[in-house]
């Protein structure tokens, strides 16, 4: 049985209807924190809601890419709870696979606008509810493809670059105020968020690892943060 750590905690979790972001609202949930779900499909935050027990889920659709959606967000956290402890920021896209100068700018302003604006707006508007209660913590899920060359990749590449650069200047940011931000890069996830041809999904990772990793974040002593971990599979998929 879980230690319950987290009581009392509220957390906003992006890209909660599926993958790494329903993992994480399980996995903070089971700690004791009440989780708020965001994501843009309804359905898909009421499946991971059912798997929560004891009532420390809520549903929230929000789409993170427009910023006056997240800020009536942000005020409803606020209202409801009067607080957030961590926000982690898992909504993402792949896009399509392919040289970039085959790429619809339609397509890289998705990838853009999920990836980091998401991040970016969801920061905007939670940071100031954290400085007037006292601190928090901050995770963005990024990928190591944020720190080496993706082929036919490189619009999802750079958005995770952008945001590995916006999460260590906001950390410096921040922490006179009591706000911890952490980035985690991890290699390929077992999700359908992207085709994995060629791999073997057994040795992949899963997004309960991913989770796990928050854990440990979310639950390491006052005095120190990790500002950025890289996750690989044991074996190469």
């Amino acid at each position: 049985m879980e230690s319950k750590r987290l009581v009392g905690k509220v957390a906003v979790v992006t890209g909660a209807g599926s993958g790494i972001g329903a993992a994480t609202a399980d996995k903070l949930a089971s700690l004791g924190a009440t989780v708020v779900l965001c994501g843009r499909r309804l359905e898909a935050l009421e499946k991971t809601a059912g798997g929560i027990a004891g009532g420390r889920a809520v549903v929230m659709p929000c789409d993170i890419t427009q910023a006056e959606a997240v800020k009536e967000m942000a005020a409803k956290v606020e209202q409801a709870h009067g607080r957030l402890d961590f926000l982690v920021n898992c909504a993402g896209v792949r896009g399509p696979v392919g040289p970039l100068h085959e790429l619809n700018p339609d397509a890289w302003d998705t990838i853009f606008d999920t990836n980091l604006r998401g991040a970016y707006l969801c920061m905007r508007s939670f940071v100031s509810l954290m400085i007037r209660t006292g601190g928090g913590q901050i995770i963005n899920i990024s990928s190591l493809a944020g720190r080496n060359p993706l082929p036919n990749g490189a619009a999802y590449a750079a958005s995770k670059w952008a945001l590995n650069g916006l999460s260590y200047s906001i950390a410096e940011e921040l922490r006179a105020n009591n706000i911890r931000v952490s980035v985690i890069c991890p290699g390929s996830v077992n999700t359908p968020f992207s085709p994995h041809t060629g791999q073997d999904p057994r040795r992949m990772l899963q997004p309960e690892d991913v989770a796990h990793t928050i854990e440990m974040l979310v639950t390491q002593q006052a005095q120190s943060f990790a500002s950025e971990i890289l996750l690989r599979p044991t074996q190469k998929p």
